[in-house]
């Protein structure tokens, strides 16, 4: 990442008052960028978008992406250099109790902010977010790359896939690297690991059940212990996408595909490895039970291959499994002795900063 090429320049963000949205934009701001927020009120209470003071360094409209008319007024009226669409129903459980909804956000909602996009007249890269789910999992050992098919078995690894659908429609319907418009506009699909972070409340999720229960000195109780995941921290995920959004601003024909996005090897450990870290510093032993409960299917192997982000992006993860999984644990463990969600942030971007090269 370049973070000259990020002052001044106008940054759309879509659901940035999520987890990895609140981090973006206070990262972005860091960076000195001018930054639109477009999502609906924080999805979780309590929320880092809100104790972290997140509205104070952003413009913010309340909205639904499904929204076109609104949606579409606010990015000609803010004519962004970079739009990031995070927007997303991103919960596998809760895709499988509302499926319409998810299917309606995470496809129609991309369609809208596409064709809002599409209106513009000045340049612009888009990052279309999307998850590792976004493959036809056939439970290999090995990372999925970029060439393998997309797929999902489940209402939000389908979801997800055809959102990438929509874009890869869009890009060559409108976009085509052989037009006027190719030149200027560039859509790609970023597909990252599973994040890991301070302030993710997000529910049934590895993280916020785990630290909850060892806050109270309980062990966590775990659906699925041995399914092995591509674990990264939140900023490691971030760097690949503002990277990406660089290198698509930049030359938007050679880089309008899909990206991977993941950790190393040796990190792709399975959920109960990642817990047996978590607790280690609150001392609660055993970290984990089974969950005796009977839930909907979830991939048991799950694992990237981002070896093309590293070869033509130059971008690979700064933070090993351990190292993500302590700046996860000493985030939360300062935050609950009182002090603030925002310097933590703040704290924690400044030394990631210091862990990379200089325009990389």
């Amino acid at each position: 990442m370049n973070r000259q090429f990020w002052r001044s320049k106008k940054v759309f963000v879509t659901g940035h008052t999520g987890f990895k949205g609140s981090w973006l934009c206070l990262w972005l701001r860091r960076l000195g960028s001018q930054v639109q927020g477009y999502s609906l009120p924080p999805p979780t209470n309590p929320s880092l978008y809100e104790l972290g003071r997140v509205a104070d360094s952003v413009e913010s409209t309340t909205g639904d992406i499904r929204e076109r008319g609104k949606l579409a007024e606010a990015v000609a009226r803010f004519a962004p250099d970079i739009v990031l669409h995070l927007a997303a129903q991103s919960v596998v459980l809760d895709a499988y109790a509302d499926p319409v909804d998810t299917f309606s956000t995470n496809v129609v909602g991309t369609a809208s902010v596409l064709d809002s996009v599409r209106r513009l007249t000045g340049r612009c890269a888009v990052v279309n977010v999307t998850t590792d789910k976004v493959y036809e999992n056939r439970g290999w050992e090995w990372g999925y790359r970029e060439i393998d098919r997309l797929g999902g078995r489940d209402p939000y690894s389908s979801s997800k896939a055809c959102a990438e659908l929509v874009a890869n429609a869009y890009r060559d319907s409108f976009f085509d690297a052989s037009s006027p418009a190719g030149e200027r506009i560039g859509i790609a699909s970023a597909r990252a690991g599973n994040v890991i972070g301070g302030g993710d409340w997000t529910p049934h999720q590895l993280i916020p059940d785990s630290i909850g229960a060892f806050a109270r000195g309980e062990p966590v109780v775990l659906r699925n212990p041995t399914a092995t995941r591509p674990w990264q921290h939140v900023l490691d995920c971030l760097d690949g996408y503002l990277t990406l959004a660089e290198a698509l601003y930049g030359n938007p024909r050679s880089v309008s595909e899909g990206w991977n996005f993941g950790p190393a090897d040796a990190d792709m450990q399975p959920v109960a490895r990642v817990v047996e870290l978590l607790a280690a510093p609150w001392s609660v032993q055993p970290a984990w039970t089974p969950d005796t409960a009977v839930y909907p299917h979830e991939a048991m192997e799950l694992r990237l291959n981002s070896q093309k982000a590293h070869r033509r992006l130059g971008w690979s993860g700064r933070l090993p499994l351990e190292m993500a999984v302590s700046w996860t644990t000493d985030w939360f463990r300062r935050f609950h002795a009182g002090e603030d969600a925002r310097r933590l942030c703040e704290s924690q971007i400044d030394d990631y900063l210091h862990l990379c090269p200089l325009d990389r």
